[in-house]
């Protein structure tokens, strides 16, 4: 079956993903967290880490689909590629970023007074700059909120193809996606409070909740070309 897609931007159901994600941990929890553990051994292999959470999201979408599915799939090679370039990206633009911070604690450094105190006048700069620096990170993460399904679900290999389609998808939703992923990120940290071992049960609702958006998504930007076509020639 020929599957295409059509970028849109999202309708973005926030409190739907959550309860998903709970009721996915609720109706499979030891497969759920069998694949979370096999995630985090993975994650420790050098620039693995975004490929091992891709496949772990292919993994609790069989899982959700009740396909026959192995947690030994998500040590799966296939995309290291497109996540190793990826990760090569992300880790360029935070160092291109950092550079003018460098610059900033050197000069302070120089002009500080006599008591070795910094220059109050570099943190009039400093801060704005800070805010700046963070506020472009989470801008382009949450523009490419949808690159990790798109690579793992739909095999586009191509990141600015990938990016692209991702910026279409995120139009008007980058406050819903970043209240959500604030919401998901609090959720899966309550754990901590039980000792630090309870993070281990509360983390894999983070990522179960993040595949129910992803699913989602993708799903409305996907049409059947067939289908379409035979719709079409009724009227």
């Amino acid at each position: 079956m020929n599957v295409n897609l059509a970028p849109k931007p999202i309708n973005f159901k926030f409190g739907e993903y959550i309860n998903k994600g709970f009721e996915l941990l609720k109706k499979d929890f030891g497969s759920v967290f069998v694949g979370f553990l096999v995630t985090f051994l993975m994650s420790i292999i050098p620039f693995c880490g975004i490929l091992a959470v891709g496949n772990y999201y292919k993994y609790l979408r069989k899982l959700n689909k009740n396909q026959s599915v192995s947690a030994g799939e998500i040590f799966d090679f296939k995309d290291f590629m497109p996540y190793f370039i990826l990760q090569l990206i992300i880790i360029a633009g935070v160092f291109v970023l950092y550079i003018p911070m460098i610059f900033f604690g050197v000069f302070a450094g120089i002009t500080s007074n006599n008591s070795g105190e910094p220059n109050p006048g570099m943190m009039i700069f400093m801060f704005p700059y800070l805010f700046f620096m963070i506020a472009t990170l989470y801008y382009f993460l949450l523009k490419g909120f949808y690159m990790i399904p798109l690579i793992s679900f739909k095999e586009i290999t191509d990141l600015k193809t990938a990016w692209n389609i991702s910026k279409v998808m995120t139009k008007g939703n980058l406050w819903s996606i970043l209240l959500f992923a604030f919401v998901v990120g609090i959720l899966s940290q309550i754990g901590i409070l039980a000792c630090g071992i309870g993070i281990f049960i509360t983390i894999p609702f983070m990522y179960a909740a993040n595949y129910f958006a992803y699913e989602d998504a993708i799903q409305q930007i996907e049409y059947d070309e067939i289908t379409e076509i035979g719709s079409k020639n009724e009227f």
